[in-house]
């Protein structure tokens, strides 16, 4: 897929991910989520834990190209949302969406969600839930999940939690319970003990570590009115 950046008036490419791409979006996601949620990072060993895995989706598994070289990429699994009745309906999640950091806010963020949503909806896909800061995903036509009466098992509607139905109206109004794949739950232990055979990089606190502290602790209440 080619396209043309507005922000840049770059030609941007985006294609599926291979092997020979590997170690490059490694680094880029390393670099990307240093520091930002925590010292340190996790989502370059999810990474590399998440290929190959039964509930990795190779078809949405896409890298973005400037001049040849890949500054961006994002990676699907399945999940799935379990009503009330018991009907399971398997879904999709993405992350981690990274984008070097000398290329952000510049909006290849934008286009790689917009070019997987393109490729979901062709394959029949109709339904993405993620986990995320809502400032980066609302613009995407992400909503709160409560206002889409998507919750955990438990109940609970994490304020980081939300819904982007491709499909209008797919859910229906229904109350839904989201599962992940399990090939989400990182150890944090083994992710560290991975980040610490690389090349070092200095870990310190940031402002957006507490915002995401207090947003990944939230719940919402109650639906808009």
């Amino acid at each position: 897929m080619k396209l043309i950046n507005p922000n840049t008036n770059q030609t941007v490419i985006i294609r599926n991910e291979v092997p020979q791409d590997y170690a490059r979006v490694e680094t880029m996601t390393r670099a990307a989520f240093y520091n930002e949620y925590m010292p340190g990072c996790i989502e370059h060993y999810l990474v590399r834990t998440m290929r190959g895995t039964d509930d990795f989706i190779d078809a949405l598994d896409l890298v973005l190209e400037v001049d040849g070289k890949v500054i961006g990429n994002i990676m699907y699994t399945r999940a799935w949302l379990t009503d009330d009745d018991g009907n399971v309906k398997p879904i999709l999640t993405f992350g981690p969406l990274s984008v070097d950091p000398g290329f952000q806010r510049q909006g290849y963020g934008k286009q790689l969600i917009e070019a997987s949503f393109e490729l979901a909806q062709a394959s029949g896909e109709d339904t993405v839930v993620i986990f995320g800061m809502p400032d980066n995903y609302v613009a995407r036509g992400f909503k709160c999940g409560r206002d889409l009466n998507a919750s955990l098992p438990d109940g609970s509607f994490p304020a980081a939690m939300m819904v982007k139905e491709l499909t209008p109206g797919v859910l229906g109004g229904k109350h839904w319970a989201y599962t992940e794949s399990k090939v989400m739950a990182v150890s944090v232990d083994d992710a560290l003990k991975y980040d610490a055979t690389l090349p070092p990089l200095e870990k310190h606190w940031q402002p957006s570590q507490e915002a995401f502290n207090i947003i990944s602790r939230s719940t919402v209440t109650a639906p808009a009115e």
